[in-house]
């Protein structure tokens, strides 16, 4: 398995992303391949030591996060997102990670790669951690206006990945909404529901946020904007609640001791709640396994997202999805001629 490593991609490149080439190679003996400025990187990695697992590709050329994603992708076209998904285009390598611009990434995998056939747009999709263990969010910021098709072709997308890489049977489709009935909903919610309702996956009908944190549903579907605040809500509440907790189980000698004893259970809590352990989001609907991680990941995170892009790869992730779009095409079509 060959996973390409974009070294130029996190707020601090090129430290975490060396250091996470070399701890993935060690731990999952998998060749690395690190793309980025040769000069930038080689003494970095000479100075841990060097690895044979990571090989160094050499890209000139870097995105910033306040570069134009499409005028970028177009003037920058020896970029290390480029060079990179280049090498998934070659068959040199498997799956590609990077903790870069989102646009970025949505802009370069469009032209370097471009979309399955049939997909109208690719989705970011997310891992969050709910009860009984992790629901998949889709999309998370890829699109902030969508069409119900797009929302349909999303569920499919993320049934696949659900039942692919997480092993969930029949998948469980919910549709965010404000209110439970089919006619809740925005505009857009509203000419979802009877394409969802009419498709072959397990939908559930619309979901509110008590039905996704109580572990209800294993897909939720909806807009990038939507998604994209409903994501960084989350994430911003499960900070909130640790710190409190922190700070008033610290407060007096009683209750710090209490916190001594529950300190393995809170560690756990602050595990499952860390985004660190996923690591990254694996844009859907691009031809070519691509896996987006926030720009402030560290060396950890990275390794979190090299592990996620190894158990897409594992599961033949991208053809289950290239073999479901066509087949809910084919249906579409018979559909309508009938």
């Amino acid at each position: 398995m060959r996973i390409v490593l974009d070294a130029m991609g996190s707020d601090n490149y090129p430290d975490p992303e060396v250091q996470a080439a070399v701890e993935a190679g060690g731990r999952f003996g998998d060749q690395i391949l690190l793309v980025g400025h040769e000069e930038q990187i080689k003494p970095r990695l000479e100075a841990l030591g060097g690895s044979d697992k990571v090989k160094l590709i050499h890209a000139p050329e870097v995105l910033e996060m306040g570069d134009k994603p499409a005028r970028s992708a177009r003037g920058k076209a020896l970029n290390s997102m480029a060079v990179g998904m280049d090498l998934l285009k070659t068959g040199q390598g498997d799956a590609f990670v990077t903790a870069g611009n989102t646009g970025g990434a949505m802009a370069n995998g469009l032209f370097r790669l471009g979309r399955i056939r049939g997909v109208k747009r690719p989705a970011l999709t997310v891992m969050l951690p709910v009860s009984g263990g992790f629901c998949a969010i889709l999309d998370i910021g890829a699109n902030t206006e969508c069409k119900p098709e797009y929302l349909r072709q999303f569920a499919v997308m993320g049934s696949i990945y659900a039942e692919k890489v997480l092993g969930v049977e029949s998948p469980r489709v919910g549709l965010l909404s404000n209110g439970e009935e089919a006619g809740k909903g925005n505009d857009l919610v509203k000419a979802t529901y009877p394409i969802m309702e009419a498709a072959d996956f397990n939908f559930i009908g619309n979901v509110e946020g008590k039905e996704v944190f109580g572990g209800e549903v294993d897909v939720v579907v909806t807009d990038g904007f939507t998604g994209n605040v409903l994501v960084k809500a989350s994430e911003a509440v499960a900070k909130l609640l640790i710190e409190t907790l922190r700070t008033e189980l610290t407060r007096g000698a009683v209750t710090s001791l209490g916190a001594l004893l529950a300190k393995p259970a809170f560690g756990r809590v602050k595990k499952l709640m860390d985004p660190g352990e996923v690591g990254a989001a694996p844009l859907l609907g691009i031809n070519g396994l691509i896996f987006v991680g926030h720009g402030r990941s560290d060396a950890r995170a990275l390794v979190s997202a090299i592990r996620g892009a190894r158990r897409a790869v594992e599961a033949d992730l991208l053809n289950a999805l290239r073999d479901s779009i066509q087949e809910q095409l084919k249906k579409s079509k018979e559909t309508e001629q009938a």
